[in-house]
């Protein structure tokens, strides 16, 4: 996945700090760019947002702002940028607030006393928001707006109101429980855990899975969990699921060893790898590989059906993912000095051919740097790129550029530089802007390693790579009755940009 684009952030409510701190912290692949915790007392709530990643604030420091007797549940997120001022990232960076007296440190906010306060992974179109007075938000993004929607509606309106895509906390001053809600489409995960006896939310299992807890069940779709200072829950369902699963999570944006709306990305990236090796069969491939790290199941799995050495190339000096940069020139620096070769290859590879499996190809910025590599410093003969996922952003015969206004970085109208690199091109023209040869998995393909494991292809959100739209068919319907998806797939398109947490 190159470096350009830049996925969903990632959210936990927990009941101690520690374990608020530790869930964001295995959540950080979602969202390196800003962090923030919101501190949930008995009538009162305080909130604390950092720029960088999650252990730029020591937790040791953390636990003096927000002594333990004075909370019973905190709320806590990882963030990238999709809506708002990249150049103003505490501002935007997650909680959100309604009121609140507000202490900007530089490096760190503080906001003390607040009314309400949300964490947010996904992207709600600024279209539902119409009628809403919102010019006292202290942001452009979605998540602070919901919360004028959530004060003047309440959860219920809300959830029946707007059909996606959101899986978001909210706290109020006025409830004692923490409000989850998941929308019916289910196209953000989110799951119910347990850890020391108590229940709290994370965007994946894995957030519980590694600190010593438990994974109790995913956030049904169109629901209302409701968290208690005492650590139990209840939930309501209000609005009959009509699952749109983002098929992208499986293929890139979730932790390898995350488990899905019950079906775990690692055995969907076999699967994938699998239906590469089943569709595309070139006889002269001496090495398997793969950019790393998210493909390396996958690639692994097409060498093994068929029969080919698998030899990693490269590697990554950080975790760290380059899309989740703040800057086009950010993520391209992260690139140039993060993704290198292992040592040692050159006689190994020279004068090779070399298949390179990859989860994605966007807009090839990854790619470019990969191929220099292998040309340059390995002197390989050839080197071939496979992706496991479709060609995104194209233009289908419907004639709506495609994209994502669904909480990942993929406008389906792209600012200049950043433009989808299969839109208006054949995989041979492709191919030759690479400068190498690329392939593609068929989206009848991709679908069928899904439907191995038991998830239908109606079920997903395929929008991005020519799908339909993932609320057609849901009764989204503003306060006069009427639907909003026409409005919301014109505005969304033509605002050019993502929105969310």
């Amino acid at each position: 996945m190159e470096g350009a684009v830049r996925h969903n952030c990632g959210f936990c409510v927990a009941h101690t700090l520690h374990d608020a701190y530790s869930f964001i912290r295995a959540l950080q692949h979602r969202g390196r760019e800003a962090a923030g915790i919101a501190a949930v007392g008995e009538g009162r709530i305080d909130v604390i947002k950092w720029a960088g990643g999650v252990d730029r604030f020591d937790i040791t420091d953390l636990h003096k702002i927000f002594p333990s007797p004075s909370y019973h549940t905190y709320m806590a997120h990882v963030r990238y940028a999709t809506q708002g001022r990249k150049d103003e990232i505490l501002d935007d960076a997650h909680p959100h607030v309604l009121g609140g007296q507000v202490e900007d440190r530089g490096s760190h906010i503080l906001i003390r006393d607040c009314q309400m306060a949300a964490v947010h992974n996904g992207q709600i179109d600024f279209g539902y928001f119409d009628g809403l007075e919102l010019s006292q938000m202290k942001s452009k993004c979605d998540t602070e707006a919901l919360l004028y929607l959530y004060r003047r509606d309440g959860e219920e309106a809300f959830l029946h109101r707007v059909p996606g895509a959101y899986t978001m906390a909210i706290a109020d001053w006025r409830k004692r429980d923490v409000i989850v809600l998941r929308d019916r489409t289910g196209i953000k995960p989110g799951v119910l855990g347990w850890k020391d006896g108590k229940y709290g939310v994370a965007s994946e299992d894995i957030a519980f899975r590694k600190n010593g807890g438990e994974y109790i069940e995913d956030l049904d779709p169109g629901s209302l969990y409701y968290l208690s200072p005492e650590g139990e829950y209840s939930k309501e369902l209000l609005v009959e699921p009509q699952p749109r699963h983002c098929f992208f999570e499986w293929n890139y944006i979730s932790d390898v060893d995350s488990i899905i709306n019950h079906v775990a990305a690692r055995r969907i990236r076999e699967q994938l790898g699998e239906v590469l090796a089943e569709e595309f069969t070139p006889s002269d491939v001496d090495v398997v590989t793969f950019l790393p790290r998210c493909p390396e199941v996958a690639a692994r799995s097409y060498a093994q059906v068929r029969g080919l050495p698998f030899m990693p190339v490269f590697y990554k000096m950080r975790g760290e993912r380059s899309f989740q940069g703040s800057t086009a020139r950010d993520r391209r620096q992260s690139i140039d000095d993060n993704l290198h070769l292992l040592p040692g290859l050159r006689p190994r590879l020279s004068g090779k051919t070399v298949l390179l499996i990859d989860d994605s190809i966007v807009r090839g910025n990854n790619l470019i740097r990969a191929r220099n590599l292998l040309y340059d410093a390995l002197g390989v003969k050839k080197a071939y790129v496979a992706s496991y996922t479709p060609p995104i952003g194209i233009v289908p015969e419907d004639g709506v550029p495609r994209g994502c206004m669904f909480g990942v970085d993929m406008p389906p109208t792209p600012p200049k530089g950043e433009e989808f690199i299969a839109r208006g091109r054949e995989p041979r023209e492709i191919s030759e802007k690479m400068g190498l040869p690329v392939v593609y998995i068929s989206t009848r393909g991709m679908m069928r390693a899904f439907e191995r494991l038991g998830l239908e292809s109606g079920r997903l959100c395929t929008y991005c790579i020519g799908g339909g739209h993932p609320f057609a068919g849901c009764e989204a319907r503003d306060s006069a009755g009427e639907s909003q998806l026409d409005l919301l797939t014109v505005s969304s398109a033509a605002a050019g940009g993502s929105a969310g947490g």
